[in-house]
């Protein structure tokens, strides 16, 4: 039985640009082993399955793959496949796109920009903030000096649904040559850190972004995310809680995916609302292909 598929760009400003992601319109009829295969085959960071009609409560259900695990939450993932239900599962519907996914439910709404065309926004699930970690020690595992990493927030460990470090650097040239060595972090990973790695800096390559990023994480092996959502919401929270920049209401655009030759654009907003903390990530989605899954 074949089983569509599409390729789309997300977080991306032209084609062949942002993160790809491959989703894939089936969920009930494949075995979890034959998902994962699926995910391995296409090699992205991630690959998602969706439903192709919504469950009793409007939502569509939603599995997200790395080549190497199940993962319950990812930007990325959520931006694509909500834009592929929006357009090509569902195109007669209106209103938000609900999400059913392992964390929860997510809501996409899309927002019309005559200057960027169509931005497509998710409200991240609640954020947990965790521990921290010395600079030299994460200094060692990213090959970098532990003056390269800014004294005025912390390393944090951040959580929704997947974990991940947040490690802000001083310069544009230390988050160039910043990398992920599994064996220095081993460590670390016996005491509960994740190998999952999100860089920033205030230095950007172009004037009118507000931070630089790079997100590495363990897949076989060490792979790094040219536009990372979830990343970009735990970044949301943690720069709340710090109060890196002024006020309590922050609209940020970040850089990523230079380094690997796929410039990425992740929009932030974050705010506070009395005590909580609320963050949404949103991006544009580019249609690359679409076609049939022939051997399940």
């Amino acid at each position: 039985m074949a089983h569509r598929f599409y390729i789309v760009d997300v977080f991306a400003e032209q084609p062949y640009a942002g993160n790809p992601l491959a989703v894939v319109v089936a969920t009930d009829e494949l075995s979890d082993e034959m998902m994962q295969q699926i995910a391995m085959e296409m090699n992205y960071s991630d690959t998602t399955f969706v439903t192709s009609a919504p469950e009793q409560d409007g939502g569509y259900r939603v599995r997200i793959f790395t080549p190497a695990r199940e993962i319950a939450f990812a930007g990325h993932p959520i931006l694509g496949t909500a834009w592929v239900v929006r357009h090509h599962i569902g195109p007669e519907a209106s209103g938000p796109v609900r999400l059913n996914l392992a964390v929860g439910k997510v809501s996409v709404t899309f927002e019309s920009s005559t200057a960027r065309g169509e931005v497509a926004w998710f409200l991240a699930p609640p954020v947990l903030l965790g521990a921290t970690c010395a600079r030299e020690r994460i200094a060692a595992a990213l090959g970098i000096s532990p003056e390269d990493i800014e004294t005025s927030a912390p390393v944090q460990q951040l959580s929704a649904g997947v974990s991940a470090m947040i490690v802000p650097l001083r310069s544009l040239d230390a988050l160039r040559r910043s990398w992920l060595n599994l064996e220095a972090f081993a460590p670390l990973a016996d005491e509960g850190f994740p190998p999952l790695v999100y860089l920033f800096c205030r230095e950007t390559h172009h004037s009118e972004n507000d931070l630089c990023a790079r997100f590495f994480f363990e897949a076989h092996g060490v792979r790094e995310d040219p536009a990372t959502g979830n990343g970009a919401a735990f970044l949301g929270a943690y720069l709340l809680e710090h109060q890196l920049f002024s006020g309590s209401d922050l609209f940020l655009r970040i850089e990523q995916g230079y380094e690997m030759r796929r410039p990425s654009i992740v929009m932030l907003r974050a705010r506070m609302l009395g005590r909580s903390r609320e963050v949404s990530v949103g991006g544009q989605v580019i249609s690359i292909a679409q076609g049939e899954l022939l051997c399940i």
